[in-house]
């Protein structure tokens, strides 16, 4: 027999090894690739199941279902009553701030309980108290105006306070990619600006008896969803006098003549009646008739 008869049958086997082994690299090739793919952070447990299979020859010629995992559902409120990444809770007790005016604007807080109130100082030092806070509002918005931003005003509590602090970035991020926090935080954003235009109308047009009467049936959240409050939180008569652009003095003379008109109560804390939104909505005053004790003219005591 020839050479060529015992050539050939070895040539011919030579190469269909080597084809077998280019098949099985090209076979391992694309499961590498795919599995290269599968370990990206929402198909891991699939990454995980190919990679058990690499090296199985019973894996070749079979489909293997490349699934989708779901995002889970973001949940605005549990967002905001919880601590978790750039964010934390804080507790604060009456007269603490949450910040100072000139302080560096590098966070927002949601205030999840109390009551809380925002003053400015001029600079020739004088105070005025310009806005009260509740439950549900956000405090330091400005700081997502402008990285290195400084505070407008002074953030203190009244009552004691329960807060989430945000860090700047966290909320930007989290308002980007979550509609239903934009949505919310769009929607205080306007309720804030008109809250801000109806006081500048009232402080334009309004007598300083009528302001004070808008400012304590604002303090017993008279118009929000709910029950108002029977009791509004303890706040000194230099102070709503501050809010409303007069003199102490006058303002210990309106709160007599609302208690003796029925308008309010006051037993150590002031209960505001709905009576009081006569006063407001159709400016009515009936005539004072009655007599009561005087409410004590104090700066520094609550009302």
């Amino acid at each position: 027999m020839s050479a060529c008869g015992f050539e050939c049958p070895q040539k011919r086997q030579l190469i269909g090894h080597r084809a077998a082994i280019e098949s099985v690299a090209c076979r391992r090739s694309n499961l590498v690739r795919r599995l290269k793919l599968s370990c990206q952070p929402e198909n891991q447990a699939i990454g995980a199941s190919l990679a058990a299979s690499i090296g199985q020859e019973r894996i070749r010629g079979r489909a293997i279902p490349m699934i989708e995992l779901s995002k889970p559902a973001f949940d605005t409120a549990a967002f905001l009553m919880n601590a978790g990444l750039g964010r934390r809770i804080v507790q604060l007790a009456p007269k603490m701030t949450f910040f100072t005016q000139g302080g560096a604007a590098d966070s927002v807080f949601y205030l999840q309980k109390g009551r809380a109130k925002l003053t400015v100082v001029s600079a020739t030092g004088k105070e005025a108290t310009i806005t009260l806070l509740s439950e549900s509002d956000f405090v330091g918005e400005e700081s997502l105006a402008a990285a290195g931003g400084v505070r407008l005003c002074t953030a203190t509590a009244i009552t004691a306070c329960t807060a989430l602090k945000i860090g700047r970035d966290e909320m930007i991020r989290v308002m980007h990619e979550e509609h239903g926090l934009s949505d919310l935080f769009l929607r205080f954003l306007l309720e804030r600006s008109m809250r801000i235009q109806s006081d500048l109308v009232d402080q334009l047009f309004n007598s300083s008896e009528k302001r004070l009467a808008r400012i304590l049936l604002l303090m017993a959240e008279f118009g929000k969803p709910g029950e108002p409050e029977p009791f509004i939180p303890r706040i000194s008569q230099e102070t709503l006098a501050e809010m409303i652009g007069t003199t102490r003095s006058r303002v210990s003379f309106f709160m007599n003549r609302f208690r003796k008109l029925g308008f309010i109560e006051y037993n150590g804390r002031i209960k505001v009646h709905k009576s009081l939104l006569n006063v407001v909505l159709l400016d009515h005053l009936p005539e004072d008739n009655t007599q009561g004790p005087a409410i004590s003219d104090t700066s520094d005591e609550p009302l």
